[in-house]
């Protein structure tokens, strides 16, 4: 099992420029993502029905969710805390389809940590103010501290968290597929594949929520 992604291609530009694995499968993501979302919403109505019925009812619940948490606040980063979670559902089980996940590379997993930090840092600054913001940072010795020492905790967190759970469910079933080739495997995959993939997701989607809830106190 190697953590890193091999080179699937490489574009001739600027001395070449690798392409791993773990980009072509997240383009793939975004390709279901954007051809899904075009397909979905084509011919929608002022009164729902069938599939928009199911698509607004999911896009209700997950309102509502952010809402809790968030209050008046929560048409503010709901796109995107709804992005970045339709994006780790594919992301996180799409081994079930044969292909790697790109939350087994720690460069995933961190450019996901760094967004959402980013995230939470512009909405203590909207919330505060840009002056607001600077003199919470320095308050104090001990609050400049804590401060400082969130901003790498906080998105190391994030990032190892995610990389850790997808890459020892990948290496736990690629064991199995190898002791146990048949029918074992599929009833591993309901948990490592998928259950722990939608788990991992909804903790990073909570914990960016829980970190944005406190930056607008």
């Amino acid at each position: 099992m190697e953590i890193g992604s091999s080179v699937v291609f490489t574009i001739p530009l600027f001395g070449g420029i690798p392409i791993t694995e773990t980009i072509v499968v997240e383009w793939i993501i975004m390709a279901v993502l954007i051809l899904g979302a075009a397909v979905v919403t084509k011919g929608w109505k002022l009164v729902p029905e069938g599939a928009q019925n199911v698509v607004e009812l999911m896009v209700e619940g997950f309102n509502k969710f952010v809402e809790g948490a968030l209050g008046e606040h929560w048409r503010d980063y709901a796109p995107y805390l709804g992005t970045v979670a339709a994006f780790l559902i594919l992301a996180n089980t799409i081994s079930i389809f044969g292909l790697t996940p790109p939350t087994k590379d720690i460069s995933t997993t961190s450019a996901l940590a760094i967004m959402s930090i980013t995230t939470v840092i512009i909405a203590s600054i909207r919330a505060r103010g840009l002056k607001g913001y600077v003199k919470h940072f320095f308050k104090s010795p001990i609050n400049l501290f804590i401060n400082v020492l969130d901003l790498f905790t906080r998105p190391l967190s994030l990032a190892a968290r995610l990389f850790g759970n997808i890459f020892a469910a990948v290496t736990i079933m690629e064991l199995i597929e190898r002791a146990v080739p048949i029918v074992v495997p599929a009833v591993f995959s309901l948990y490592f594949d998928l259950f722990d993939g939608l788990l991992q997701m909804l903790v990073f989607v909570f914990l960016t929520m829980l970190y944005i809830e406190e930056a607008i106190e």
